[in-house]
């Protein structure tokens, strides 16, 4: 497998190779600096500076087994990261963005990670709970109780805050199969912005506040899957206005978590090849 890390230019449609690298890179963020993305790979993180970029591998201390539920909080001093390496299921931990032993936030396990808040205070994440196999969307301030904001009626995925923080983005299959859903930050009013025959996933508002960016894959997917065609969709905030951008062999690793450029100018994704 050939990972190939690409930026978008939403002006001007322009497509930038970043790196490629054999074996599997998954989930790049931005960093809100715009220098460089992190990424991972086989259970470790990495810094890919833009400059001049190479796979930076970047210290995680206990956590060897990260999987590509990962961010960098707004103000650039913290890196937000999901783990298994305690053998309990994926659980959310903390540590400082150059690298360290990672703190746990999470208060129980399988959590992943999905968005954080614009003011770096409120982590959303999704979750299976009393051991149930259903995932829902949480939200939690580390060291207080966590918030459940739906509850069973679907499989929920990718949340992902408004950059006002009012509302959240996620994906769900309550209406039959993945469909991009809204919601105030609180949990209440929650819609699906449109509904059409793909199964979309991982919706990332971009920092200014004027488009969506969205994966679509085939009809009939289930879940969300490496290695189908699948594409780039962008919207307006409200699903209008869509366009699929990109399209290639991806899928799972993509654009699992937030990826847009500080200035909103572009976002970062990952495609595969054999």
């Amino acid at each position: 497998m050939r990972s190939i890390i690409e930026t978008y230019q939403v002006a001007s449609g322009r497509v930038t190779e970043v790196l490629a690298v054999e074996g599997r890179i998954e989930a790049p963020n931005w960093a809100p600096s715009g220098d460089w993305l992190l990424v991972n790979g086989d259970g470790r993180l990495f810094r890919v500076p833009l400059d001049k970029p190479a796979l930076v591998p970047l210290p995680s201390g206990a956590a060897v087994k990260c999987n590509n539920d990962h961010g960098i909080s707004p103000d650039g001093q913290t890196i937000i990261l999901s783990s298994h390496h305690e053998g309990a299921g994926s659980q959310v931990y903390v540590m400082p963005v150059t690298g360290g032993e990672p703190v746990k936030v999470s208060p129980e396990s399988p959590s992943w990670w999905h968005g954080v808040s614009p003011d770096g205070k409120v982590l959303t994440y999704v979750a299976a709970r009393e051991g149930r196999r259903v995932i829902d969307v949480y939200t939690l301030v580390p060291g207080q109780p966590e918030t459940r904001l739906t509850n069973g009626e679907g499989h929920c995925d990718g949340p992902d805050f408004s950059p006002d923080g009012r509302r959240i983005y996620y994906n769900c299959d309550r209406t039959g199969h993945a469909q991009i859903w809204v919601m105030a930050a609180d949990g209440s009013r929650q819609r699906q912005l449109f509904q059409d025959e793909f199964v979309n996933w991982f919706p990332h508002p971009s920092p200014d506040g004027r488009h969506l960016v969205y994966l679509a894959y085939p009809p009939g997917t289930e879940g969300h899957p490496a290695d189908l065609e699948v594409a780039l969709v962008l919207c307006d905030p409200e699903g209008g206005n869509r366009r699929r951008v990109r399209a290639f062999t991806g899928g799972q690793g993509t654009i699992n978590v937030p990826s847009w450029a500080p200035d909103s100018s572009a976002f970062a994704y990952v495609r595969y090849t054999p």
